[in-house]
C-alpha cells in the first residue's frame, strides 16, 4: 500500500471535529494536520517529557548521594561516592532523554546548544521550564525517601549552612543536601569564579563528547563521556561549592525547600549565593 493511500485511508476514520487539537499544537506541529490531539500532544511533549524525566534523574541520584552520605555522617557515604552520584544520575538521564531531546538536562548546556550548535531558540524556554520541574520533582522524591533520617538529624528543625553558623552544626543543616553552599572559608567572589569554572569545564565535556568530527569519542558511549565530565569537575572543584554547574539543578530544589519549611534563608544565605554562584555563573 502506497503512502498516498495510507494517509487517505487513516484520515477517513477520524472525526476531525471531535478530535480538534488544541491551537498551540496546530501551530507547534502543522506537519501532522489529521492526526488525532493526543498524538499530536505527544509529538509536541515529548522532548520537554524527556527533558524531565532525564533531569529527574539526574537530580534523584546525586542528590540520593548527598543524603545518604549525610544522614549516616559518613557512614553510608563520603565525597567520593556524591561525585560518582551525580555521575550516574546525569549518564542515566542522558541515555534516558538523549535520542529524545538531547539530554540536556541543563540550563547552561540548552543555551551553549543553541548558540554554538544551532538548537532553535524557539525551544530554550520550554527545555528550561521541563528542567526545572525535573529537578523539582526529584528534590521532593528524596526528600519523601530520605524524611525521617532529616527529622532524625535536624529534629524537625529545618536548618540552612550559613557563614554565621558554626561548621559543626553542618550536619544538621540539610537544607545542604538539596541546594548546594560554599565552603565557609570561600567569599563571594572566589565562589563565582569556582562555579564558572566547573561550569566551562563541564559544557566543554559535552561539546566534546557530541562533536561528531571527534575521533577520540570513537567507541564511547556519549551518555558516559558526559558522567565523566561531571565527575572531572566534582573531584577538582566540588568541595569549595558542591558543583552545581547548573542553575536549574541549584535553583529548583530551593524552591522545594522553600515549600517545606525552610524559610527565606534557602536563598539569602551566604550574601545570596543562590544568584551570585550557580544561578548567574553559567
Amino acid at each position: 500500500m502506497s503512502d498516498t493511500n495510507h494517509q487517505t485511508n487513516y484520515t477517513a476514520t477520524v472525526d476531525l471535529d471531535e478530535a480538534s487539537p488544541p491551537l498551540v499544537l496546530q501551530t507547534l506541529y502543522p506537519s501532522v494536520p489529521h492526526a488525532p490531539w493526543w498524538q499530536r500532544a505527544h509529538i509536541a511533549l515529548r522532548e520537554y517529557l524527556a527533558e524531565i524525566l532525564g533531569t529527574f534523574m539526574l537530580v534523584a541520584v546525586g542528590e540520593g548521594a548527598v543524603a545518604q552520605t549525610v544522614l549516616s555522617k559518613g557512614e553510608h557515604g563520603d565525597a567520593l561516592s556524591v561525585r560518582f552520584g551525580f555521575a550516574a544520575g546525569i549518564t542515566l538521564g542522558v541515555l534516558l532523554a538523549g535520542d529524545i531531546s538531547g539530554g540536556h538536562l541543563n540550563p547552561a548546556v540548552t543555551i551553549a546548544m543553541a548558540v554554538h550548535r544551532g538548537f532553535p531558540w524557539t525551544k530554550v524556554p520550554g527545555y528550561l521550564i521541563a528542567q526545572g520541574i525535573g529537578a523539582f520533582l526529584g528534590a521532593a522524591i528524596i526528600f519523601a525517601c530520605y524524611i525521617r533520617g532529616i527529622d532524625h538529624v535536624d529534629g524537625g528543625h529545618r536548618t540552612v549552612p550559613s557563614w554565621t553558623r558554626p561548621p559543626n552544626a553542618y550536619p544538621t543543616a540539610t537544607a545542604g543536601i538539596f541546594a548546594t553552599y560554599p565552603a565557609q572559608y570561600m567569599t563571594t567572589g572566589t565562589g563565582f569564579l569556582v562555579e564558572m569554572m566547573g561550569t566551562t569545564v563541564f559544557v566543554l565535556g559535552v561539546f566534546a563528547a557530541t562533536e561528531p568530527r571527534n575521533g577520540a569519542m570513537a567507541g564511547l558511549n556519549k551518555a558516559v563521556a558526559v558522567g565523566i565530565s561531571i565527575f572531572a569537575v566534582g573531584v577538582a572543584l566540588g568541595g569549595e561549592t558542591s558543583f552545581a554547574i547548573n542553575p536549574t539543578r541549584d535553583f529548583a530544589p530551593r524552591i522545594f525547600l522553600l515549600m517545606v519549611g525552610y524559610g527565606s534563608e534557602v536563598f539569602s544565605a551566604f550574601n545570596d549565593y543562590w544568584w551570585n554562584g550557580p544561578a548567574r555563573c553559567p
